[in-house]
């Protein structure tokens, strides 16, 4: 991993290790974490209609900018944690997605690809 989001690891990295928290950022309360963010994440679509949730108010929006931001940082640490490179995994992962969900067997629908 290279340019921005590198830096943002390693100042994540020295955030933890300025204040002792190292200790505590095992990859599973790094993915505890991760999941707790992104349900906090969530928590701001509760109950809104589809046409609510992309209308937000920009108070609102700014709040789920904040959560938003909290899934990453969880995600960057835990990535540095088990050493994967999450660019990496995320263009892989856009490569298989590509052979599993063809354009022309997929295209406006949302079915599975086991069920395309």
């Amino acid at each position: 991993m290279t340019g921005e989001l590198a830096a943002l690891t390693a100042a994540l990295r020295a955030f933890a290790q300025a204040r002792d928290w190292e200790q505590f950022h095992s990859p599973k309360n790094l993915a505890s974490a991760l999941s707790v963010e992104a349900a906090e994440l969530l928590e701001h679509f509760q109950w809104l209609s589809e046409e609510q949730s992309c209308e937000l108010p920009e108070a609102k929006k700014l709040e789920v900018a904040a959560e938003a931001a909290d899934v990453l940082l969880y995600l960057l640490q835990l990535c540095d944690k088990l050493g994967v490179d999450l660019l990496a995994a995320a263009t892989q992962k856009m490569v298989a997605n590509g052979l599993k969900y063809p354009v022309q067997s997929s295209k406006g629908s949302s079915r599975k690809y086991s069920e395309l």
